[in-house]
């Protein structure tokens, strides 16, 4: 073969080392594979799978397209599912990719590629930090003073110099069998020192690039997984948030009625150990709006007993399809407290709690009115009292970002509606049970 036409080979193996590599990225599954470094032997063998089968597909190229062998990285590939799956899953994938050359007579390749990925994996166990793995690269000092320096120092070559040697050594071993059997071994080779030169540092070049490629990924999946966990912070810390003055005063009702009204008290205690209940499953960020108002309901009640029935009154005016609606969890609590806190408390005469649910123009639309004293003309969402409104517009925002929004409508002494649209999930059940008490008083 023409010394250019190794060169130009070269440089394209490079580039479908990296294209590769990329579309492997795209594939979720393998992703998440990548992602996790301590996989069982059945997601290895996956991995396996998800590398080796584009880069037997190239052998098949090789073959099938003339003059395009620079299709073919098998080697290479052996060697990167070696470092990346470990010893069983490297000799895997060095089968895999060596079947097809079997088709092609290239007997000599098997145990090559079997072989280098086995002492492949065998390094990926020898490294002390799985990290080391991921940051190989050729240009492994570019001091080579203090690399010697350092290993004389300390008596050791690091993981990725003996990395590099490995690679180094197992393209000795093919160039010497495509000497030995050159009908028989398929790799790429040259009388020229400079051009084979270039072909050692090639291969490493290709192991190198695929593993940059996929270390960028998987550095993205680990910004992915430390944002999910930042949001899921922010979420429990907003979804905990409950005025401490709501159990306070509860407490002390029971207290007050356990000697007059025992039963009453009873059922203050059970819809109290409802709501703690609740608010210890940190898990359930969605629930249906059924179990929403469910919950809702043994708040009120308490509070229809601490404030007094002729003091407070609820009216619930909800469509049956929109309580198949998914919502987030607690999201209406800090409304119904609001209503209570900042609209019917400083009304003498006491007032009414409308919770309203319908589904208009694809989306669920909830309402909180009270017919309280109302807010100021400067009122508005980010303004929201103690955990009320700005939690909510939070939540909403963390989790639905510009598809959801909350409305709020207040005059002074008529009262005050907040308007929550949310996109409209439901749920694969609908017949959970619900004592639904729409368009009455309690």
């Amino acid at each position: 073969m023409d010394q250019r036409i190794v060169l130009i080979t070269l440089l394209i193996k490079l580039g479908v080392s990296a294209a590769v590599s990329s579309v492997l990225a795209r594939s979720r599954r393998f992703r998440v594979l990548l992602f996790h470094e301590e996989r069982t032997l059945a997601e290895n063998l996956e991995m396996v799978l998800f590398i080796g089968g584009p880069y037997a597909l190239g052998v098949v190229v090789r073959h099938t397209v003339k003059n395009f062998v620079s299709a073919d990285l098998a080697f290479e590939s052996s060697i990167l599912m070696g470092v990346i799956t470990g010893r069983i899953g490297g000799m895997a994938g060095g089968l895999l990719v060596s079947l097809p050359q079997l088709a092609m007579h290239d007997w000599t390749n098997l145990p090559i590629n079997v072989l280098a990925g086995l002492l492949a994996g065998w390094m990926r166990h020898l490294a002390t930090d799985r990290e080391a793995i991921w940051s190989f690269s050729p240009f492994f000092d570019l001091s080579i003073y203090r690399w010697i320096r350092r290993t004389i120092a300390k008596s050791f070559i690091d993981w990725q110099t003996s990395f590099f040697v490995l690679i180094l050594g197992l393209v000795f071993v093919l160039q010497q069998s495509k000497r030995a059997f050159p009908n028989h071994t398929f790799a790429l080779a040259s009388p020229n020192w400079a051009v084979t030169a270039a072909i050692y540092l090639g291969t490493v070049m290709c192991v190198a690039i695929a593993l940059k490629v996929l270390n960028n990924t998987r550095i993205e999946m680990k910004l992915e997984e430390q944002d999910r966990l930042l949001l899921q912070a922010r979420m429990e810390a907003l979804q905990s948030q409950i005025n401490p003055h709501f159990l306070f005063n509860t407490l002390n009702s029971v207290s007050s009625l356990v000697r007059f009204d025992p039963d009453t008290a009873r059922d203050m205690i059970v819809k109290l150990s409802n709501i703690l209940r609740r608010l210890l499953r940190k898990s359930d960020n969605f629930v249906q709006l059924r179990e929403e108002f469910a919950f809702i309901d043994d708040y009120l009640d308490i509070e229809v007993v601490r404030f007094g029935k002729d003091k407070l009154r609820v009216v619930k005016e909800l469509e049956p399809e929109s309580l198949d609606a998914i919502v987030p969890s607690m999201i209406l609590q800090p409304l119904v407290e609001n209503s209570i806190k900042h609209g019917l408390a400083g009304k003498v005469e006491g007032g009414s709690i409308y919770l309203r649910s319908r589904i208009s123009d694809g989306k669920l639309v909830i309402e909180v009115e009270d017919d309280g004293v109302g807010l100021d003309a400067t009122a508005n969402v980010e303004s929201g009292t103690g955990i009320g409104l700005a939690n909510v517009q939070e939540r909403l925002n963390v989790l639905y970002g510009n598809a959801a929004r909350v409305e709020l409508d207040s005059q002074q002494k008529i009262g005050t509606t907040v308007r929550i649209v949310l996109p409209t999930p439901f749920a694969e059940e609908n017949n959970l049970p619900y004592e639904l008490r729409s368009n009455t008083s309690r």
